[in-house]
């Protein structure tokens, strides 16, 4: 179904506490995958026609709810003038594609996921930029357990490519009654962008800002250098932005985008002071210290998660050790192709 902004639970909204957001709806859609349950499309009706913020996974399901939740609203698939994707993940971008496809839909993505939507070939494996990292983190084991995951058929006929347009930071998309302004939010994905809708007081987060969990850093298929440095800076700019009601592509709309900005750097910084505790007490690789650390609210260890938790979960101690290098917290050398890091004494 297609709920209103408007008829979202009292726990977020208060008479007059923000301008009016009619003509927004959010679509859960389901999901394939084990952890997360549904992603949230975001419908607004314009005058110049429909515009979704994200389309879902590509799928007979996905676009079976996306049609009744249209025809809900008396709209139909070819109302739809273009889909504005926060970022190139599968959940979040194929169904717009498979909507070009039979529409000619319009679709729209941040500049800087060209380089996973232009490097795309599963003849490489699934992930494998992850698996040379797994290994400079120490994590031979992990690494080939993670290369040997399949190729199934059902990836390689999911649609993926190049967009109609890029999106690049600072744009403003103008459409009949209101006005979106694009920011690039690099972190979560290279070229991850959330969507604002300054006049009535909305941000469309993405994974960027999530409310109940912390998004993953740099899973994608040609990761940056630096996922958490880029994830902290595009934090902090949100920060400086004016507070919104919090609009996220998993889980509930929330009241206040700065609430959940200033939760999420404080987690960061608390984890900074974790590792960087784990590699004073001896731990020297990623690989080491996220065996030493709890995991998710319910503080398992690594060894419990699944494999492609243990793969994230490594990757982002991985990234925290590089803020701390950058930090000059720890040093770190090179051996047999590992990254080793110590305390700065």
């Amino acid at each position: 179904m297609a709920t209103p902004l408007l008829d979202q639970p009292d726990d977020w909204t208060e008479p007059g506490a923000h301008p009016v957001v009619e003509h927004v709806y959010r679509v859960p859609l389901a999901l394939p995958v084990d952890g997360l349950a549904a992603v949230n499309v975001y419908l607004i009706e314009d005058p110049g026609g429909l515009v979704l913020i994200d389309a879902g996974w590509a799928r007979p399901e996905t676009e079976k709810a996306l049609v009744e939740a249209l025809q809900s609203l008396g709209h139909g698939l070819g109302d739809i003038d273009q889909v504005i994707v926060t970022h190139a993940h599968w959940d979040h971008y194929t169904q717009a594609l498979a909507l070009r496809e039979s529409l000619g839909t319009r679709v729209r993505v941040g500049r800087e996921e060209r380089h996973t939507i232009e490097g795309f070939d599963l003849d490489d494996g699934i992930w494998p930029r992850q698996v040379d990292l797994l290994r400079e983190c120490g994590a031979p084991g992990l690494a080939a357990l993670v290369d040997a995951v399949p190729v199934e058929q059902q990836d390689r006929d999911m649609p993926f490519g190049p967009p109609d347009a890029w999106l690049s930071d600072g744009e403003r998309i103008v459409l009949a009654d209101r006005r979106l302004d694009v920011r690039a939010t690099p972190g979560h994905t290279r070229g991850h962008v959330v969507v604002g809708d300054p006049r009535a007081g909305l941000l469309f987060s993405g994974d960027h800002v999530l409310p109940h969990i912390t998004p993953s850093l740099g899973f994608e298929r040609s990761p940056e250098k630096y996922p958490l440095r880029s994830y902290l800076a595009s934090l902090r700019m949100v920060r400086e932005l004016p507070d919104a009601l919090l609009l996220p592509a998993h889980g509930p709309v929330t009241r206040s985008v700065h609430t959940r900005v200033d939760e999420l750097i404080a987690h960061h910084e608390e984890r900074l002071d974790e590792v960087l505790r784990q590699v004073a007490s001896g731990a020297e690789t990623a690989y080491a210290v996220a065996r030493a650390l709890p995991w998710t609210r319910r503080q398992r260890r690594l060894d419990d998660l699944p494999l492609v938790h243990q793969m994230t979960a490594v990757l982002e101690i991985d990234a925290h050790l590089d803020v701390l290098a950058q930090q000059g917290a720890v040093l770190w050398q090179r051996a047999d192709g590992v990254r080793r890091f110590a305390p700065v004494r």
